[in-house]
């Protein structure tokens, strides 16, 4: 148990330390030898658990969305969905390492030859998008026309381009506050005013709705004496 233990533990610092350098220079540019310096293991070590640096950061990319809590239910499920940006706004102001290497492993544009599947995260996030939409629509709170495929794209793009803007003017510093923006003018659009008037998009509502969703997942996790 505890050689699986430190394994485990072997693994998730690769893991961190090659995110926090795909996330400052890039994968072309990501040197083995600095992600083995940061992460104090050995370049057997990494090999074992990841046989190339392709495989190291598809991993990563992998990683995007299940890195990220699940919202805590709110009796609007719009406002769930609310609550998910604000959430993933917030981890990447504060610098979740795992995300902010896998987001930048997304959207740079890479080579054919590096071999990395980009397009996971995306598909995962469209989906996600999808799900909470259908249950909104389900529950009355989208308007009757909305495309429910076309939504859930569009908050996809719309959340990418704005921490593309956010990491480059401003580093992500006001990454909550142009997200709270963006997603309440595409709310709008397809909320029924009546559910659309009792969502809250504030900003600060971001570090609330994560710390509720990582206590929700901690205590999930723990154990159950029987």
């Amino acid at each position: 148990m505890a050689r699986q233990e430190r394994a485990t533990r072997t693994r998730l610092a690769i893991l961190n330390s090659a995110a926090e350098v795909f996330d400052e220079v890039g994968y072309e540019a990501a040197a083995i030898s600095e992600i083995l310096r940061r992460s104090e293991t050995t370049k057997g070590a990494l090999y074992f658990h990841f046989p190339s640096k392709r495989e190291l950061a598809q991993e990563v990319l992998a990683k995007q969305l299940s890195v990220v809590p699940r919202v805590v239910p709110q009796n609007l499920v719009l406002q769930e969905a609310v609550d998910a940006t604000l959430i993933l706004a917030h981890m990447l102001r504060s610098g979740d390492g795992i995300l902010r290497g896998s987001v930048r492993l997304t959207v740079e544009e890479g080579t054919p030859q590096d071999g990395l599947d980009r397009r996971m995260p995306m598909h995962n996030w469209v989906e996600h998008n999808r799900e909470l939409l259908s249950r909104a629509d389900k529950a009355g709170e989208i308007l009757p026309d909305v495309d429910i495929e076309a939504a859930a794209q569009m908050f996809v793009a719309g959340f990418t381009g704005t921490q593309l803007l956010s990491k480059l003017l401003t580093g992500f510093d006001d990454m909550l506050e142009r997200s709270a923006v963006m997603t309440k003018h595409l709310v709008t659009s397809i909320a029924v005013p009546s559910v659309l008037v009792r969502l809250d998009f504030t900003p600060e509502r971001g570090r609330r709705v994560y710390e509720q969703a990582v206590k929700l997942r901690s205590d999930a996790e723990v154990p159950t004496n029987v």
